[in-house]
């Protein structure tokens, strides 16, 4: 079934252009694995040998047979729907409801996937334009991981939800002006800290929620490999950083102030409501009225007020853009913990699958071999 036959509504053209700007570096100064020269780009290509021993393939490695109630895919309860208490939830039958979750998660799933494309773009285009031969080998190694969240989000999408929406406006704002500037260290800030982190965050708040064996799977594995994606950003614009002068960080900053507005005001499906026949004000109003949506939000900046803090871009009109949001506390979360979690909950969920995995093969074997002596 084409695409263009699942979409909750007309995504428009089938193609986004953004027009390249900025440079192709090339470096012919290579450094390998093991290799020591006290400029402790060691790091990097440490992380770059983990992105190659953690490659995984998303047909294999995630159990695809496990059913899902396309009317409830996450496990979605009723207070977390914007509509809930509302004049317009008291009219809704049960299978209203149980459509609305679907559109909800359909919308949400979306997105993820969207921004993976997005993600697979900005990575490519860190490979054409930052100067280290070193950062190139790990951002190409990034490439891979961003193309098989995609591959991952979409088939879910289709084969499991069977419904998807376009990309959300204000996503699409961020991903354009990331891909149009011209400096090689946009990408990195666009994608790696905001876009990123906020999925990650997203990600998280799901994977530990939901009660539903295919999801959670699929997030934890994804989370697994976003870990070492921010952790990328944060050492390359750590470092570069230092050498900017205050009128360059405020650049940088702006930038992410103006991003950050742009994906908290991403996350209130709006399109989901007008789809059920909600005017666009009101849908906009019960968005921001939701109890459960306003602590979403909140807890969805978890992963980026640290990072931002992390790499350096924390001045006075930059921390008070936090205060205004609510989140400036979240500045004190520890990234480091926060990405060692993913990383365990990913391996724990693998242990758990194969060891359940091997006691039905015992059991079988056993069945076998008590069969055999009863012939």
């Amino acid at each position: 079934m084409p695409t263009s036959d699942v979409y909750a509504m007309d995504p428009g053209e089938p193609h986004w252009q953004v027009p390249a700007t900025g440079a192709a570096r090339f470096s012919w100064e290579a450094m390998f694995p093991g290799q020591e020269n006290g400029s402790g780009r060691e790091r990097l290509l440490a992380l770059y040998q983990k992105g190659k021993d953690k490659q995984w393939d998303g047909a294999k490695r995630i159990d695809w047979d496990l059913e899902v109630d396309p009317y409830d895919p996450l496990g979605t309860p009723d207070e977390a729907l914007a509509l809930h208490g509302t004049p317009y939830w008291a009219k809704l039958s049960e299978k209203d409801k149980s459509e609305l979750r679907r559109h909800y998660a359909s919308w949400q799933f979306s997105q993820f996937l969207h921004g993976e494309q997005g993600a697979m773009v900005c990575a490519a285009r860190i490979v054409e334009s930052v100067p280290d031969l070193d950062a190139k080998f790990y951002s190409a190694t990034q490439t891979m991981d961003e193309a098989r969240h995609a591959e991952i989000y979409a088939r879910f999408l289709h084969d499991k939800v069977g419904m998807l929406y376009p990309i959300n406006d204000n996503l699409q704002s961020l991903l354009g002006d990331t891909l149009r500037d011209a400096r090689w260290d946009m990408p990195y800030l666009g994608m790696q800290v905001l876009i990123e982190g906020l999925a990650l965050a997203a990600f998280g708040l799901i994977r530990d929620t939901t009660d539903k064996p295919l999801p959670k799977q699929i997030l934890a594995y994804v989370m697994q490999d976003e870990a070492r994606h921010v952790a990328f950003g944060r050492m390359a614009l750590r470092d570069y950083y230092k050498q900017l002068s205050d009128a360059e960080l405020r650049e940088r900053e702006e930038f992410v102030i103006e991003g950050c507005y742009l994906m908290r005001d991403r996350l209130r499906g709006v399109e989901v409501l007008e789809n059920f026949g909600i005017p666009t004000a009101e849908a906009e109003e019960y968005s921001e009225q939701s109890e459960f949506l306003a602590m979403f939000r909140k807890l969805l900046f978890s992963r980026i007020v640290p990072c931002v803090k992390d790499i350096g871009l924390w001045g006075k009109r930059l921390q008070q853009a936090y205060v205004d949001m609510g989140v400036l506390e979240l500045g004190d979360s520890s990234l480091d913990l926060l990405m060692r979690e993913d990383e365990e909950i990913a391996e724990r969920l693998d242990a758990e699958r194969f060891a359940a995995e091997e006691r039905e093969r015992v059991a079988e074997v056993t069945e076998a071999i008590a069969a055999g002596r009863e012939g």
